[in-house]
């Protein structure tokens, strides 16, 4: 599977997570086939932005200019909270990779607006390192 379908998915998952009461390993059932073994790069993102999104939120709301983190779409919410994570955790990936990864999750799944948005945020982390 590759790096983009693996983002998709990990999206899937977050976005479950946000929008309900199930847990993480029933919103990775939703996504995977029974037993089917997962990508540790999957396992890393996924995990990652759930065991710290305190954090990621606080970062994010630092950047957000006349918006709320809750008053935003949840899409925009959950692909912000994912490029952030790798960001600031994954090292293996370009910054400028998460950018335009982030760019199109944001393209396929929210709205017109999402993907500027995204990029006008993510830049902002991104010019700082």
């Amino acid at each position: 599977m590759k790096r983009h379908e693996i983002r998709e998915k990990a999206l899937q998952v977050l976005f479950q997570l946000d929008n309900t009461d199930l847990t993480l390993e029933e919103a990775i059932s939703h996504v995977f086939e029974e037993n089917q073994e997962l990508d540790p790069f999957f396992k890393k993102l996924v995990f990652g932005v759930h065991e710290n999104l305190r954090e990621l939120d606080e970062k994010l709301k630092e950047k957000l200019e006349n918006w709320s983190l809750y008053r935003l779409p949840k899409i925009e919410r959950t692909v912000l909270r994912m490029a952030l994570f790798e960001l600031l955790y994954m090292d293996e990936t370009p910054p400028a990779v998460v950018l335009d990864e982030a760019i199109e999750l944001a393209k396929t799944f929210g709205e017109e607006k999402s993907s500027k948005f995204v990029n006008g945020v993510l830049s902002k982390f991104v010019e700082q390192s």
